[in-house]
């Protein structure tokens, strides 16, 4: 790579082009696989929340021991890409076959069905951690100013947003009414993040300065980067932004199903559209409005700072989620997701300039660039959102009475306490999550005229340690 920090515009593309597969993934999984194992195959709520309980347990291994592993490696292919080019193919393998896709040839029982569920979704996390810590932590390396950074974040998200299209709009629809199909839905949606994948890998690059100096011993860089005050702020708002984004996903399907009562077909502009389209709909209207509204929080972030537009992005939110509270239709609850993507675009993009700018200041501290860590210890906290999200949806199911769907009974009648447990998922917990959001970014120091100071003071540092290199 030239000595410039600014990596060419065809590699970036590339770089973010990755952005499509991860989010696709993942919404997918966080979107859909719980509804799948609870209200299509029958498994009880209050099991499924032990699965998240042992996901969290197991999040609290893998997410930063494989981002300590990451700054430490080094090989003449780099740090990160190894292990970006190890994990691709298990990871579209465990993803494919988180769908259970065995259909109905296999009558499995509910405790079978519970452990496949189980070994599963720790293997799928496994490989997608070890794939998107490694190529997440190649942002800082990108690119250094922030205006840049914003616009690399920008670009990266827009394809995250496509993604994130792809991942709530079409697993209903390919999968039908009665989701028999989800094997098929398996493979196309393994295909397409498979191919983002390995654009991903392409464009990975990585700044030979950066790992010029070895990463601290393992219980010491722990230490170091909790002590972060900065990086701990972050990671609480970080955790509530991220909570907001699953447990939203993951209320939507229930809300249109129960609360709007989408079970058969309704008009649109004059289309006709049948159940399982307007749950699609519903979700992707808060991604579409989502892009153009990305270009204005970058020019937000541009003018004001990331962490300002962040912090306005948070407070927008959380207002817009109180109307999720009043729709009863299909109609009125698309208004509702379309107002919640123009805030959606800040909260997706924000968050990347802020954790470059801890790695930034991190390397003055203490000469070495630990972005696996930070990245991997971000991984793990924003876990925990998962585990929060199922563990919250197994309350309030049980203790509002939710009903599951029999054979024959697709449609159970839900009592008025359910139907507000499922307002409270969708627009209760989100206000709330955005608030704390907010709340954890006022203790977060590193913006405005002290972020700009450690930026060229890391730009210097890297150049004086790739003039050291070169000089060999």
């Amino acid at each position: 790579m030239p000595n410039s920090a600014r990596t060419p515009r065809s590699t970036r593309f590339l770089y973010a082009a990755g952005s499509l597969g991860v989010a696709l993934s993942y919404q997918a999984f966080s979107t859909y696989v719980q509804f799948l194992y609870i209200d299509v195959l029958g498994v009880r709520a209050a099991w499924i929340g032990v699965v998240w309980a042992i996901y969290g347990v197991w999040n609290a291994v893998n997410d930063p021991l494989s981002g300590y592993w990451s700054d430490r490696t080094r090989t003449r292919w780099g740090r990160r890409v190894p292990w970006i080019a190890g994990s691709l193919v298990p990871l579209v393998i465990t993803f494919f076959l988180l769908w259970f896709p065995f259909g109905q040839a296999v009558a499995w029982s509910e405790l079978t069905t519970l452990f496949y569920f189980l070994g599963i979704v720790l293997l799928f996390d496994l490989f997608w951690t070890v794939y998107v810590m490694n190529w997440t932590a190649l942002f800082p390396e990108m690119t250094s100013s922030e205006s840049e950074r914003a616009g690399l974040s920008a670009g990266r998200e827009i394809f995250s947003i496509f993604g994130l299209l792809v991942g709530v709009a079409l697993p209903p629809i390919l999968a039908g009414a009665d989701w028999s199909n989800r094997g098929g839905m398996a493979a196309l949606l393994t295909g397409v993040t498979l191919v983002s994948l390995i654009l991903g890998l392409l464009g990975s690059r990585e700044r030979p300065e950066f790992a010029a100096e070895p990463s601290p011993p393992f219980m010491e860089s722990m230490r170091l980067t909790l002590r972060n005050r900065d990086f701990v702020a972050f990671l609480g708002a970080n955790l509530m932004i991220e909570y907001v984004f699953l447990g939203l996903a993951a209320a939507i399907p229930f809300y249109a199903k129960y609360v709007l009562a989408i079970q058969g077909p309704t008009t649109l502009f004059g289309l006709t559209l049948d159940a399982e389209t307007q749950n699609s709909v519903l979700l992707a209207a808060a991604f579409l409005a989502a892009l153009p509204a990305m270009a204005i929080w970058w020019a937000l972030a541009r003018r004001f700072g990331a962490w300002r537009a962040l912090r306005a992005a948070c407070l927008l939110g959380a207002a817009t989620a109180l109307y999720f509270f009043f729709p009863r239709t299909f109609q009125a609850g698309l208004i509702g997701t379309t107002l919640f993507g123009l805030s959606l675009a800040g909260l997706l993009m924000l968050t990347n300039p802020l954790i470059a700018d801890i790695t930034d200041e991190d390397e003055l501290l203490t000469g070495a660039r630990r972005e696996g860590t930070f990245f991997g210890m971000n991984g793990l906290v924003i876990r925990f959102a998962f585990v929060i999200q199922g563990i919250l949806t197994a309350i309030v199911f049980t203790v509002t009475g939710y009903v599951n769907p029999t054979a024959g009974v697709l449609f159970p009648e839900q009592p008025a306490s359910a139907i507000f447990g499922m307002r409270l998922l969708t627009g209760g917990f989100t206000t709330l999550g955005l608030v704390l959001a907010f709340v954890f970014l006022s203790f977060y120091r590193l913006h405005g005229a002290r972020a700009e100071r450690v930026r060229a003071e890391a730009a210097a540092l890297q150049a004086r340690k790739r003039a050291a290199l070169d000089a060999k």
